[in-house]
């Protein structure tokens, strides 16, 4: 009977071409396997680690920008239609043909207490937010309900109008808390990847000296800055292209006006209630509120789409198994600390001075003297200068870090005395470059402020399991404050500047005596965060020497293992006879047979 040849070659036999195959290397049991499966020999290891560690960094540097446009793109979309909607709403002409006796002035009341009251409560639920969803998809939801704030103005009505105000005074906090951490993590992430070797010399686990992260974050804070600042001026491209064909002229809307600058009460008294000489028609609106939409969503892209995470998978891990109770506790905790004391009236002052910018400077200074159709080209010009201005943050890289914030501190001090004592006559237009110098050197005391206090956040408080505390306080803080000016809006201009020149006196000197303190070597008190602890037992938790374990545990207990510290307050094994291998001991991990066997160590 003939044998049937078989289907497939045995391994190691030779084929019929002989004892070499097509390609002439030698086949069967002698075959040169360093040939077939050997490193490539023009292989470079070094030159593959630079490569490696460069995409890296470009990948932050990616990161940094896409956050900084998508921030600005969210803000600038924010107050565009906020201030076309009500200067649109102010019109009692617009208010009557538009919507009848629907009461639109009640529902923007309404709306603007949703957005300025409801972060009274975000010191509340924006840590539990930030560690539950994660800082980036903190970011992504925060810019969606801003989006969905944008959403509702095609069906202006109570029911859509006023909730969604109420979600994005929600969102505030978050979203500015989270940008803040989000921009710190990646300068220490640029750290690390531009020392990499000296942290393979150090250890996985050793971490870098402090304040050495301290330039790249100087730099990363002035280019999310220059960029948020240009979002008041993107936010009046709709007033520069579409509202502003349809306002009257500064003879029609300040023609009761009899006082301005200093003089003045409240907001705009007098200010002529028809200020459109014609309405805009519906598809005219609806154009423009679509391209805002447009506008929103493409934030949202940048922030899913090009946004990395700020942590590592394990990081994001540790960070919510402190307890939900500690996260929500934690800071409160941190008033103990002197530093933190010290910087809330510079946080205060923070908020007053960005709402002082478009409130009091530009409608009590500039709309009450040079009319409402001047009002966009007053705000652009504090947004270029303060946008341009936020590269003198980059002095801190050689001047000591107090001296952008004192010297931000002091042009805006200058002004508020100049503006104390100066009352522009209504409807004269000679004094107009007097408005844009004022706007323009308020950009430049905005910018210093915002990111000197940013940087000095970022360097006080490296730790990646504070950072997003840190900034919580600082944005609830600012949000106290916009609050407080927003009560006080009807309080005359005197007193207005009054509680803002008292409030930087106050902030400067607290400053410089935190400082002064930290010279004398005074350590701050600050609030223990609670080691991780790991419900679920993966393969990350099982081995002694765990590669991804990280700073927190490394740190306390110098592996996933728990160290001595961790087996002090364990139960010890029982004693009594037991089938199967012998219990782990008191501070070993078992292996997974042993788990099976009801061995759960000492982590149980």
């Amino acid at each position: 009977m003939e044998a049937v040849p078989p289907l497939y070659r045995v391994a190691g036999t030779a084929g019929p071409q002989g004892d070499e195959d097509r390609l002439g290397v030698p086949d069967g049991p002698g075959a040169p396997l360093d040939e077939l499966v050997g490193a490539y020999p023009n292989y470079n290891e070094e030159e593959e680690e630079r490569r490696y560690y460069r995409r890296k960094r470009l990948g932050v540097l990616k990161n940094v920008l896409a956050a900084s446009a998508g921030g600005m793109l969210t803000y600038g979309v924010y107050l565009g239609l906020l201030q076309m909607q009500l200067i649109l709403h102010y019109d009692e002409t617009y208010r009557e043909v538009k919507y009848g006796n629907m009461g639109l002035p009640d529902i923007d009341s309404k709306m603007l207490m949703g957005i300025n009251v409801t972060p009274i409560a975000a010191l509340l639920y924006t840590p539990v937010l930030i560690r539950f969803f994660g800082t980036k998809w903190m970011m992504f939801l925060a810019v969606g309900i801003y989006a969905l704030f944008v959403s509702t103005n095609y069906w202006e009505r109570y029911y859509t109008l006023v909730p969604s105000a109420v979600a994005l005074g929600m969102a505030i906090v978050p979203l500015w808390a989270s940008m803040g951490n989000y921009i710190t993590r990646m300068a220490q992430k640029y750290y690390e990847y531009s020392h990499y070797k000296e942290r393979d010399e150090q250890g996985p686990q050793q971490r870098p000296p402090r304040g050495s992260h301290a330039p790249y974050l100087l730099v990363f804070q002035t280019i999310f800055y220059s960029f948020f600042h240009l979002s008041f001026a993107c936010a009046q491209l709709p007033m520069i292209y579409f509202l502003n064909h349809y306002l009257y002229d500064l003879n029609h809307t300040l023609y009761n006006v009899q006082s301005c600058g200093t003089d003045s009460q409240g907001i705009l008294m007098g200010f002529n209630k028809t200020v459109l000489r014609t309405l805009p028609r519906s598809g005219n609106l609806i154009v423009v509120e679509s391209v805002l939409m447009a506008v929103a969503f493409l934030a949202m892209l940048l922030v899913l789409g090009l946004c990395g995470a700020a942590y590592r998978p394990t990081e994001e891990i540790d960070l919510r198994s402190v307890g939900w109770g500690n996260i929500f506790q934690l800071p409160f905790k941190h008033v103990r600390d002197f530093r933190l004391r010290h910087l809330v009236p510079f946080f205060i002052y923070s908020g007053f001075e960005v709402l002082f910018a478009c409130t009091g400077l530009g409608l009590g200074y500039g709309v009450c003297s040079v009319g409402l159709e001047r009002l966009a080209y007053l705000l652009v010009a504090y947004s270029l200068g303060a946008s341009a201005s936020s590269v003198l943050g980059l002095l801190g890289l050689w001047l000591p870090r107090q001296v952008p914030l004192v010297a931000g501190a002091g042009v805006h001090l200058l002004l508020t005395l100049g503006l104390f004592f100066w009352a522009p006559a209504p409807r004269v237009l000679q004094h107009i470059w007097i408005l844009y110098v004022a706007a323009v050197l308020w950009g430049v005391g905005s910018a210093l402020n915002k990111t000197g206090l940013s940087t000095l956040l970022g360097i006080l408080y490296e730790d990646k399991e504070r950072q997003d505390f840190i900034f919580t306080i600082y944005h609830w803080w600012q949000a106290v404050a916009i609050f407080v000016v927003y009560l006080g809006s009807s309080l005359p201009m005197k007193a207005k500047l009054a509680v803002l020149l008292l409030t930087l006196v106050a902030a400067t000197a607290s400053y410089l005596w935190m400082e002064q303190k930290l010279r004398r070597g005074v350590v701050p008190r600050q609030p223990r965060i609670p080691r991780p602890q790991h419900k679920v037992r993966g393969y990350r938790y099982l081995e002694e020497e765990n590669s991804d374990e990280s700073d927190v545990e490394g740190v306390h207990g110098g592996g996933s293992g728990g160290g001595l510290g961790d087996c002090v307050e364990e139960e010890a094994p029982p004693t009594g006879p037991r089938p199967g291998p012998e219990p782990a001991g008191l501070c070993r991990r078992p292996c997974p047979y042993e788990q099976a066997l009801g061995g759960d160590g000492p982590e149980e």
